[in-house]
């Protein structure tokens, strides 16, 4: 149980691989990926802000008294 296997090498190097593999590799990854939260985000808000602008006014009602 002590000893490591081929498959825990095997593991291990495909770990290595991908993180130093590649110059900026995971970098851009992540990039990528901050780049689709942001334009995410900025969908959100403009939907946001249309909807608010095409939303009718509401003008006060008047209220009638009975006797």
């Amino acid at each position: 149980m002590g000893s490591f296997s081929i498959w825990h090498l095997l593991i291990v190097l495909a770990v290595v691989l991908v993180l130093f593999g590649g110059r900026g590799k995971i970098s851009n990854i992540m990039g990528d990926f901050a780049q689709g939260i942001n334009a995410f985000k900025k969908g959100l808000k403009n939907d946001k802000d249309e909807d608010i602008a095409k939303a009718p006014e509401h003008k006060p009602t008047e209220t009638i008294e009975r006797s």
